[in-house]
């Protein structure tokens, strides 16, 4: 366990950065910015939509309504399924993670391949689009941007070290936890019986990864575990790329929301893709023209020098904000009831679908703009929604279809 331990104290300064960086884009840059640019049914769209979301650090549930959000303000099916596809791959935070821990070459070629697997994808799902225009959103409100540098400061905090902790942070613990199990259970080099045959490792990760879920953070240690048990850079890249993109849950909601059509080009992009920048990272490694198991073999080395005690202070304040978004946040906010319902207009429905803090807000945004609603709360841990206004059931149940959930009395 000892490679976990020195995994957990070199991730971890980088993690706490990742996580502020993308505290400071929620806070700072309007969502409308997002779909503005992605409306048009054209190449530039699609290259707009991946290069706004390969920073952001959406996983694959939280993208899902994000996506289905810039659907209904008019982003084009091609933009959504280039979002869709680079979103969940990587992120500032995980970006940074893999430099910590798979090195340059790696960070490099991560975002890389979400690119080009993401403007493939894109241009394909506008190629086959046979609809006449992207959807309408003029009855879409804006996320509200608290007011001020100090507010907004705040506001990046409080969604850094919070919000994401809640929504990642199970996944990021799931991934150290199997990164564990996987460093003392699997005997060491029991990858190299693929040696000479990377499709197959390739073949195996993909049949493992795709259907369960994992972030694209979370899967970093698991990939540092299992290439230090023999797997190859090329197949760990798959992992990497697939375990965060597909799951059963984002291909249902996809499949419900955008049809058949589009569920396709977005699993071949993303099959596609994975196992041909696999095969460059393996070539590119055989060949020696560039180290991508460098970063891996100086993870097996513990920390030294004047760093450690940063490692160690990074490592215990992570692990006190992991502690605090998913313990006692969750306790302290199931001992806290609703508001009381004093209002005659104020309904309670269930929305079923959502999993993290990104669907909550997008289901209240999705409220919100519904005419005749005058306030709006989504309750994560219980799924219910307390709507006050005069809008209809039928009304209310469009808007959150529009974005991949569905309402339900209460």
């Amino acid at each position: 366990m000892q490679e976990v331990v020195s995994l957990v104290g070199k991730m971890s300064p980088y993690l706490l950065l990742g996580f502020l960086l993308a505290g400071l884009m929620h806070a700072f840059i309007p969502a409308r910015l997002y779909s503005r640019f992605l409306s048009r049914r054209s190449f530039r769209s699609v290259v707009n939509a991946a290069l706004l979301g390969i920073p952001l650090p959406l996983c694959s549930c939280g993208v899902i309504p994000t996506a289905m959000s810039l659907r209904r303000e008019g982003a084009s099916k091609g933009a959504v399924t280039s979002f869709l596809i680079a979103t969940p791959q990587t992120g500032v935070d995980s970006i940074i993670a893999t430099y910590a821990l798979l090195g340059l070459p790696f960070a490099i070629l991560r975002p890389v391949a979400a690119l080009v697997t993401s403007l493939f994808g894109g241009c394909l799902a506008n190629l086959t689009d046979k609809s006449e225009e992207t959807a309408c959103s003029k009855d879409c409100t804006p996320e509200e941007l608290p007011r001020g540098f100090r507010a907004r400061l705040l506001e990046a905090l409080r969604y850094a070290y919070l919000t994401m902790m809640q929504d990642i942070g199970k996944w990021l613990v799931v991934g150290l936890v199997v990164a564990g199990l996987i460093t003392v259970l699997i005997p060491d080099q029991a990858f190299t019986l693929f040696r000479g045959n990377t499709l197959a490792s390739m073949l195996l990760v993909l049949v493992i990864a795709m259907p369960m879920y994992v972030c694209a953070t979370g899967s970093i240690p698991i990939a540092v575990a299992l290439m230090l048990k023999g797997l190859t850079p090329g197949a760990a890249l798959v992992l990497l790329m697939a375990g965060p993109a597909c799951n059963f849950a984002s291909m249902l909601v996809v499949r419900k929301v955008m049809g058949t059509g589009s569920l396709v080009t977005y699993l071949v992009s993303i099959v596609a893709g994975s196992v041909a920048f696999g095969c460059l990272i393996d070539w590119l490694q055989a060949e020696g023209l560039v180290d991508f198991l460098g970063g891996t073999s100086q993870m097996a080395m513990s920390c030294h020098g004047s760093s450690q005690w940063l490692s160690w202070a990074c490592t215990a304040i992570l692990l006190l904000l992991l502690l605090n978004a998913l313990a006692v946040e969750p306790l302290r906010h199931k001992n806290k009831p609703l508001t009381n319902q004093t209002d005659m207009n104020t309904k309670t429905f269930r929305i079923e679908g959502m999993s993290c803090n990104h669907c909550r807000m997008t289901a209240e945004r999705a409220l919100l703009s519904v005419e005749g609603v005058e306030a709006a709360t989504v309750d994560l841990p219980s799924a219910l929604a307390r709507v006050t206004g005069t809008a209809t059931r039928e009304a209310l149940s469009r808007a959150i279809a529009s974005v991949g959930f569905t309402l339900r009395e209460a």
